[in-house]
This record gives C-alpha cells, sequence and structure tokens, in this order.
C-alpha cells in the first residue's frame, strides 16, 4: 500500500494477532517518532535502548565499538525472546539489513505469524533534517551504508512484493503523520 504523497485524514494500521511489524527507514526519518505513536498498542524493541542499556554499566572511557558486539547479542536475544513470546510488537529497524527481516520472518513464521512491514520513504535531505531536529547524528559513512541498502530495498519493491513481507505500507513525511495507530486483530 503506498500512501506517499497522501495527507488527510489519520488512519489506523490494521494486522493479524501476533504481527512482527517492522518500521524501516533511513537515520532521521521519522522512525522514533512513529514508533512512539504506535507503542500504545505493542511494545518496541529498538537498538537504541540496548545500547544505552550496555552503556550505563560500561566504563565511560570505554568506547561503543568495543562493546558493539555484546550490545547486537543483547539486541538479538531481545528480538528472539519477542517473537517466541507469540504478541505482536514492533521492530525499529533501518531497513539495510535484508538478512534480519528475513530471519525475523521466519522466526515469526515458526510461531505461525507474519512479518509486515512500514517503510519512511524520505530523502537524503529530509532524513538529515529530521537527525538535525533530534540532535543526534549518524556518521556519514553509516548513513550513506543505511540510504544504499534502503535504495536496495525499494529497488525490491518495485516489483510489488518483498517475499519476506506479508504486506508493506510505503510512507513519507506527510503520510507518515496520518498514521494514528496500528492495531493488532485475531
Amino acid at each position: 500500500m503506498d500512501l506517499r504523497g497522501q495527507d488527510g485524514t489519520p488512519v489506523t494500521l490494521s494486522y493479524p494477532a501476533g504481527t512482527v511489524l517492522v518500521v524501516s527507514g533511513l537515520p532521521g526519518s521519522g522512525k522514533s517518532t512513529l514508533l512512539r505513536r504506535l507503542s500504545e498498542a505493542a511494545p518496541a524493541v529498538d537498538p537504541r535502548t540496548v545500547h544505552e542499556a550496555c552503556e550505563a554499566v560500561m566504563p565511560a572511557w570505554l568506547p561503543y565499538a568495543v562493546y558493539r558486539p555484546w550490545a547486537r547479542i543483547e539486541y538479538f536475544r531481545w528480538l528472539r525472546a519477542e517473537v517466541r513470546g507469540g504478541r505482536p510488537f514492533l521492530v525499529h529497524d533501518c531497513g539495510s539489513r535484508a538478512w534480519m527481516r528475513r530471519w525475523l520472518a521466519r522466526e515469526a513464521a515458526r510461531q505461525g505469524h507474519e512479518l509486515h512491514l512500514i517503510l519512511l520513504d524520505v530523502t537524503a535531505t529530509e532524513a538529515l533534517a529530521g537527525q538535525d531536529a533530534r540532535g543526534r547524528w549518524a556518521p556519514r559513512r553509516v548513513f550513506d551504508k543505511h540510504r544504499r541498502g534502503l535504495a536496495r530495498l525499494l529497488g525490491e519493491l518495485s516489483g510489488d512484493s518483498l517475499p519476506e513481507a506479508a504486506s508493506v505500507v510505503l510512507l513519507d513525511r506527510v503520510s507518515r503523520e496520518r498514521v494514528a495507530t496500528v492495531e493488532f486483530a485475531p
């Protein structure tokens, strides 16, 4: 469903119970803003939360690069626990890692559930402005990596399907504001 360029009345997106709902987009595209709005319907798994939790127990002098592998392991443990829990949940994801979507889709399918995707398609300029607004910036190298990965994902969608996702909703900055909430129905 392509909602890009559409403003208007608020909408509610409906998904089956147990859905793994991945929200993807460039750093600064509005993923966190959207997830905060949607998190009333389901918990959100955010790698930033894991990063901050790991940072809180590490010595201040230790750079994140040293304990990043531990943080990533913790993040995947959290994702696996949520998938196996059988209830719906939201995933904050950059969208550049196809292997992660496939893994999540396989894990969800083992539990009898589906992966659905909300993709925030904003320009690099808009995403960089979003980073400025929040006062937190992704390093240029990381941003460029995410931009290339997201371009690949959008290219895959040109055929109107993504094998690992039961559905895809495309949003931009305007249409993102229309999504008022999500619901998970049996």
